[in-house]
């Protein structure tokens, strides 16, 4: 049986304060951004209530898309399951070492990305974070193939990118664990164009342990120049990318591990496959159009 957040649970039995999810984004009453006139749109085809027994892979690419993580986590197929009407990404401890492309690989991951793009809108998914080293994430990038010019830039919208063991004890690291942690990123920009390269952070606090319960991480990509970020269905930040953000991008729901967070000694993988695993009870992307 699919869990109900503690935090969704509260809110529902707060009495009329929630927005039925499937007609709209999750908000808390008087949090959808929307102007009057208009209304949220599902789009089912990067929408996903994973109530099945198996990923729908029409909708869901999982062998990583020409990569295959960064070492020493690699991306594995079948660390990724559709089971008790989620979407679940075990992390592992591998039995040997694996070379790919020349590099050893340790630690297994995974990678569950979307299959259509999309520009403008907003994204969302219920997910509780597992309690490795190993990363939790849901957050957009494009893909070059097919772009000409300027256009083959490379645009990324994290909405939550976390850790549920820190092991780097770095002052930027402190409570990472316990934040949504959001980016937009510019970088890859071809010569003669003139886009900025950088990174402009957004997110919000969270107060407790991200592996602790269920929450609902969202972002409204409203346009070109302005992301906003919400919790729980609340706003907490406005982000101005540092380029234009106009080009189509694809979900991503990425296990893996980062040069930043090393592997602890003990190789972080002592928990138990409750612990290592890495939870979205759904995901929801949604357009806006007219209210007729």
């Amino acid at each position: 049986m699919k869990t109900i957040s503690k935090t969704i649970l509260l809110l529902l039995l707060a009495g009329g304060n929630l927005i039925v999810a499937q007609e709209a984004p999750f908000f808390i009453q008087g949090e959808d951004p929307k102007e009057t006139g208009v209304k949220w749109q599902l789009v089912k085809e990067m929408s996903d209530e994973f109530n099945g027994n198996k990923v729908d892979e029409e909708k869901w690419q999982i062998s990583g898309q020409g990569w295959i993580g960064r070492a020493p986590g690699l991306f594995m197929a079948e660390n990724i399951k559709v089971a008790d009407g989620s979407l679940q990404i075990t992390t592992q401890l591998l039995p040997q070492k694996v070379v790919k492309n020349g590099k050893e690989f340790t630690h297994g991951g995974g990678y569950v990305g979307s299959r259509k793009g999309m520009t403008y809108g907003y994204y969302e998914c219920e997910m509780k974070a597992n309690k490795t080293f190993m990363s939790s994430t849901f957050w957009l990038i494009n893909e070059g193939k097919g772009r000409q010019g300027c256009d083959k830039r490379t645009t990324e919208l994290d909405i939550q990118e976390c850790v549920g063991q820190i092991e780097n004890k770095a002052e930027w690291m402190k409570n990472f664990d316990e934040k949504m942690n959001a980016n937009t990123h510019s970088r890859n920009i071809p010569e003669g164009c003139t886009y900025e390269s950088g990174s402009h952070k957004g997110g919000g606090v969270i107060g407790k342990k991200v592996y602790d319960d269920f929450h609902v991480y969202g972002v409204w990509w409203k346009s070109k120049d302005e992301i906003l970020f919400f919790l729980d269905g609340k706003f907490v930040s406005k982000v101005n990318p540092p380029a234009d953000f106009d080009i189509e991008m694809y979900l991503r729901m990425v296990i893996e591990t980062y040069d930043w967070n090393p592997v602890p000694e003990d190789g972080g993988m002592t928990g138990s496959e409750a612990d290592r695993t890495t939870t979205y009870n759904w995901v929801r992307s949604w357009k806006l159009g007219n209210s007729k």
